[in-house]
């Protein structure tokens, strides 16, 4: 199978390239005209193709391939990059696809599009909706991940370093199930020969339970062999910030997406990453599917562990 992977530079679409290798696939790997080249650029089953997503006509050159998994995504979420990039880039890779003829069409989307308020999940629902109306031309399939690993290492260090776990309202009020990138990859690689899943839906969350904030506190603070420290922030900091921000946001596009960041901000600080069950105004834990055996622990283990290593050979623990 020959399979064109989108946004392939990208923290998904990268150990999405890894493991296609690993299936002996040939990939096309599509990525940023300004990105930095790939270690695997000279791959001898990688095709390296450069794209300007500002360009409407990025995709007329791409060769036909048997299947395209898109993981292209706005690197910040300000309001004109998300409906450039998750709809217009998609839309533009999706005529494309049909027009050569591609079977198989696989979207990384996101759970939190369940309850869109922000102008990046706005896109996102709008090009989700574009490709499953597709069907019959081609075999659609959008998968909405729950959060990744990564974003929910950034407080590692400070833990590390003996401060507080800070989280939002008490940090009880939300949770999710985080997923590897590596069960990801996986998970998506096997809906390509999937065909239950043409025209579906795929939320999905890594090995449970779901994990509130309070409990990664809890979590990182035992691996790091340090008492529990939480310090509560209210999420109403980010209305303050947003409706400073607002004053100016008709006419600075600086202060429009500032205004939108606080908002994203808001967003995660108070919704969890989980199925929303709509008859019952609630997220569901139990409804939110399971993969792999990836867990946060070994992560936050394994970047514990690394961190210690190597600081430990510069004679410094956890920088400065």
């Amino acid at each position: 199978m020959n399979v064109l992977i989108a946004g392939a530079t990208g923290y998904v679409g990268s150990a999405l390239l890894h493991h296609t290798l690993d299936r002996d696939y040939d990939v096309t790997a599509l990525i940023r005209k300004n990105s930095e080249l790939p270690q695997w650029q000279d791959h001898p089953r990688v095709r390296l193709y450069r794209a300007d997503f500002t360009d409407p006509f990025w995709a007329s050159g791409l060769p036909h391939h048997d299947a395209v998994i898109s993981c292209i995504a706005s690197r910040q979420g300000g309001v004109s990059d998300a409906w450039a990039v998750e709809y217009e880039a998609n839309h533009q890779l999706l005529q494309w696809a049909q027009d050569v003829g591609v079977a198989r069409f696989i979207l990384l989307s996101a759970i939190c599009v369940q309850k869109p308020r922000l102008e990046f999940q706005r896109a996102k629902i709008a090009f989700e909706q574009e490709l499953l109306a597709s069907e019959g031309l081609l075999e659609p399939t959008v998968i909405r991940p729950t959060a990744f690993f990564k974003s929910l290492s950034g407080q590692i260090s400070r833990v590390s370093r003996g401060k507080p776990f800070l989280v939002f309202d008490g940090g009880r009020n939300t949770a999710c199930k985080p997923i590897s990138t590596r069960d990801l990859a996986q998970f998506m690689l096997d809906r390509l020969e999937d065909s239950a899943s043409h025209g579906k839906v795929l939320p999905i969350g890594g090995p449970g339970p779901a994990i509130t904030p309070w409990e990664q506190a809890e979590l990182l603070a035992r691996l790091c062999g340090r008492k529990p420290a939480v310090r509560s922030i209210s999420s109403r900091w980010f209305d303050g910030a947003e409706a400073m921000l607002n004053t100016a946001a008709g006419i600075s596009s600086w202060s429009r997406d500032k205004a939108e960041f606080a908002r994203i901000a808001k967003y995660y600080a108070t919704e969890s990453m989980l199925v929303w069950d709509t008859d019952k105004s609630r997220y569901d834990e139990a409804a939110t599917p399971e993969t792999g055996s990836d867990t946060l622990r070994d992560f936050y283990q394994d970047v514990i562990t690394r961190a210690t290593s190597l600081d430990s050979s510069h004679h410094r623990l956890f920088g400065g």
